[in-house]
């Protein structure tokens, strides 16, 4: 690899996306690094998304227009469409600021065994006035396998995709994303990708601006096609780390992943719902509360947290 100055692929899935895509693309345009290309997937969006990219006019922008096949689909013709030596995934969304790429080439420093990854936080309503950054991430170089499991111990980990800068060769090794998967991908594709390397490097000037409260995102979607995804994400993802690591403390965090699902889709999934409690007992069982506040919490705590869901369930598809 080109140590100093690689050329580095964003690769951007874009699916009706026009309200915030051009923000984006001015986020790596104004990137202090220059050697990088963006190559964005239109994945058969409805909306202006692709008359907003078709007058795009820096040569270091490559658009392209496919059937909509969903986002990991979008990534992976990106990638296979894209040259550089370190390759970005982002949606097309979201922010970075201004030292973001030149910080994680730096961190990564020729090495192909280094993923570099990045501090973030979230806005919402389209305004950095909203932006604040998350105290919980975890911010330290770490050995890929401990960094997950010490980011997992009764919590959830954040891998969203513009986190990571990855090197192709890693990513050759490990694969690209399942193109079965929609709902939370980036679980099992993460934890797959993280796995291979022999380091992740903590780049602390770098920092993801993370828009949130998009009611058409993919992380809002609670279709059962989405909670299909989602179950078969966690199973997939928590198996990669288990067959790393089969010990209690990583058959608890897996246990706890799936817990969470059943709090996420009962009463609206039964089937989903039951598959998970199944998998939680296999586990050895989970101790994380139902996740509540305010009202709910009040209501949890006399009722029960499944007679709580149930009657917000009914009480939503009512309204």
């Amino acid at each position: 690899m080109e140590k100093n100055t690689p050329l580095v692929s964003v690769c951007m899935p874009a699916y009706n996306a026009g309200e915030y895509i051009a923000d984006t693309v001015k986020s790596i345009s104004g990137q202090s690094y220059t050697n990088w290309e963006l190559i964005i997937v239109n994945d058969g969006s409805t909306d202006d998304t692709a008359a907003i990219l078709n007058q795009l006019t820096d040569t270091r922008i490559k658009v392209f227009h496919q059937e909509n096949k969903g986002q990991c689909a979008a990534a992976n013709w990106a990638f296979q469409l894209s040259n550089g030596e370190l390759i970005k995934f982002m949606d097309a969304d979201d922010l970075l600021s201004p030292n973001y790429i030149q910080n994680q080439v730096s961190a990564i420093n020729g090495d192909d065994g280094v993923i570099a990854f990045a501090a973030w936080g979230r806005f919402y309503n389209n305004s950095l006035a909203s932006f604040q950054l998350d105290d919980d991430f975890l911010k330290t170089s770490m050995k890929p396998a401990e960094w997950l499991i010490a980011s997992m111990i009764g919590k959830q980990v954040m891998l969203q995709c513009a986190l990571w800068l990855i090197p192709r060769k890693l990513l050759e090794a490990s694969g690209l994303w399942n193109e079965t998967l929609s709902l939370i991908n980036d679980f099992e594709f993460f934890i797959r990708v993280l796995l291979c390397a022999h380091e992740l490097r903590f780049t602390n000037d770098a920092i993801l601006y993370y828009r949130s409260g998009l009611a058409q995102s993919l992380s809002a979607t609670t279709s059962a096609r989405g909670a299909e995804s989602a179950y078969n994400s966690v199973d997939l993802g928590t198996q990669h780390l288990l067959n790393y690591e089969a010990s209690d403390r990583v058959k608890k965090i897996a246990a706890d992943c799936f817990q969470r699902l059943v709090y996420t889709f009962y009463p609206q999934h039964p089937v989903i719902v039951q598959k998970a409690e199944l998998k939680v007992k296999e586990l050895g069982g989970s101790s994380i509360a139902f996740p509540a506040g305010g009202y709910t919490k009040i209501l949890a705590s006399v009722l029960g947290w499944k007679a709580t869901q149930y009657l917000k369930f009914i009480f939503k598809k009512r309204a």
